[in-house]
């Protein structure tokens, strides 16, 4: 049986880290350990920590941000496999045994899951992510440019080897934050991924009570295209450097550009609205209709709602723009 390594990155999240500890320390697989990383934390996270005992390996380390946590996380692992679990997150007992089928089934680089989406509370919403399932073959669409289908950070389980060519990953201050865009992004291109069309976890999403356009716990959706770009633009370096690919100069993902589209056209006027949709629209509506993982049947309504936009009526054009950009939203108008 192959040991696999349940980390937790936790900084400041006292009030959710013991759910995300015992989901960890109660998967079904024999072979699960658990590590936590405590970047720094201020409030009562090491109080939390110190009650597991033993039942869990511990690093207490100076807060330097999430990639630092990520690189330190790696460089300490002593399993071929490994599970990164955001401290607010939880996994389900059966989450851990899962993945390690999938990983006998073949020389799989990642193999990732969906996540139900609960509020900050933990009561599901009844929302999931992914929605789209990526081929197996993620690596050779990053090569063209294309960001694949992926969930958040605790729906992803990794080849540790894998995750060494990547990392460490520099720490600059503005790249304190996304460490899950490098291990996502990058172990696609050393191998294939796999993906379990099921919920295998709980996603925590801290403002689930307020539909907005930002579905988002870590950074605001303004500031979300220029931190992507910049991951891109370090991960494009590091491919090439030791990987010895060229990934292109930019790269194309729906999730980047509706950011872009919510903050043209979101509570905007009918001038300002028609403007962005006729002059800076146009790497929004490529994500829609060169996208290699979506069926003509979601571009052509994709299209069609974002048009709705151009209506004169802002609440319908800002009901669209939530819709599209938030699945809660979308959640909640199915239920009615």
């Amino acid at each position: 049986m192959s040991p696999i390594t349940v980390v937790i990155c936790n900084y400041n999240y006292e009030r959710y880290l013991a759910a995300a500890i015992e989901s960890a320390l109660a998967q079904d697989y024999p072979g699960t350990s658990v590590l936590v990383i405590d970047d720094g934390s201020t409030d009562g996270s090491r109080a939390v920590i110190e009650r597991f005992g033993t039942r869990i390996s511990t690093i207490l380390k100076e807060n330097g941000g999430q990639v630092s946590a990520y690189n330190r996380a790696i460089e300490a692992l002593d399993t071929e496999y490994a599970i990164f679990l955001d401290s607010d997150d939880v996994l389900y007992p059966r989450a851990v045994s899962e993945v390690m089928r999938f990983f006998s089934t073949g020389d799989w680089a990642k193999v990732q899951f969906r996540l139900d989406v609960m509020d900050s509370a933990g009561k599901l919403t009844g929302a999931h992510v992914p929605h789209t399932e990526p081929p197996a073959d993620c690596g050779r669409l990053l090569l063209s440019g294309w960001l694949y289908p992926s969930p958040p950070a605790s729906g992803n389980a990794y080849r540790v080897s894998a995750l060494r060519r990547i990392f460490p990953v520099p720490k600059a201050a503005i790249n304190r934050y996304g460490a899950d865009f490098y291990a996502i992004y990058g172990t696609a291109l050393l191998g294939r991924v796999a993906t379990i069309p099921r919920p295998l976890g709980g996603y925590r999403v801290h403002n689930a009570d307020k539909v907005t356009v930002s579905f988002s716990n870590s950074e605001d959706m303004s500031k979300a295209p220029e931190a992507f770009t910049s991951r891109w633009s370090i991960l494009r370096d590091i491919a090439g450097t030791r990987l010895q690919m060229e990934l292109p100069p930019a790269f194309h993902d729906f999730s980047h550009e509706k950011a872009r589209f919510c903050s043209g056209v979101y509570r905007a006027p009918l001038h300002n609205r028609w403007h962005w949709m006729m002059w800076d629209s146009r790497a929004y509506l490529h994500t829609i209709v060169a996208n290699p993982f979506w069926s003509l049947k979601k571009k052509l309504g994709t299209l069609v709602l974002s048009s709705l936009c151009l209506i004169p009526y802002s609440p319908l054009s800002d009901f669209v723009v939530r819709y599209i950009s938030n699945p809660l939203a979308r959640h909640r108008v199915a239920g009615r």
